[in-house]
């Protein structure tokens, strides 16, 4: 197995066999999934994926909605009570950067939802080509291959950060 197919294997826990399969099916080159693939397979992954978000989601704006318990602090020490409150700060702050984070998630999977009735699901946004089922499986939303990706990152950190000497010594 070359190194690249053993990384992919990996990443997305495919088996041998279905590596061949795949690598068989993308040499037919397809252009986009079947309908019998896009509504059978991803579509019910998506809305087991979406279910569950929600159901977090639901969870985070609990949690931090009902901020009152009946543990409070008003028995207690004026000192004891100020940190109590800034802890409670601290947590909803958290949740609600949570709950932001798994709004986003749920948009995305609704998008791939979208994707799937337009019959564009799979298909790269970058370059085209179609996205393997592996990665599919493993992050549903997704609307790039990992190559497409990859250097989508690598554009994004060179300018992060980072100064030529060239730029340095002109100014």
């Amino acid at each position: 197995m070359h190194y690249l197919d053993y990384r992919k294997h990996r990443q997305f826990n495919l088996k041998p066999s279905e590596m061949k399969k795949e690598k068989e099916a993308t040499a037919v080159k397809k252009n986009r999934y079947s309908n019998e693939e896009l509504q059978n397979e991803f579509k019910p992954l998506i809305l087991n994926k979406l279910k569950k978000a929600y159901s977090d989601l639901e969870l985070l704006t609990e949690s931090s909605s009902s901020h009152q318990n009946k543990n409070d602090t008003n028995d207690t020490s004026r000192t004891f009570k100020v940190l109590e409150e800034g802890c409670q700060v601290s947590s909803r702050e958290e949740n609600s950067k949570l709950a932001s984070r798994q709004e986003k998630f749920i948009k995305s999977l609704e998008n791939a939802l979208i994707r799937i009735e337009n019959k564009t699901y799979g298909i790269c946004r970058i370059s085209g080509e179609l996205i393997c089922k592996g990665r599919l499986r493993s992050v549903p939303h997704a609307t790039t291959t990992c190559e497409a990706k990859k250097t989508e990152n690598s554009k994004k950190v060179k300018g992060k950060g980072r100064f030529d000497k060239e730029e340095f010594e002109e100014e």
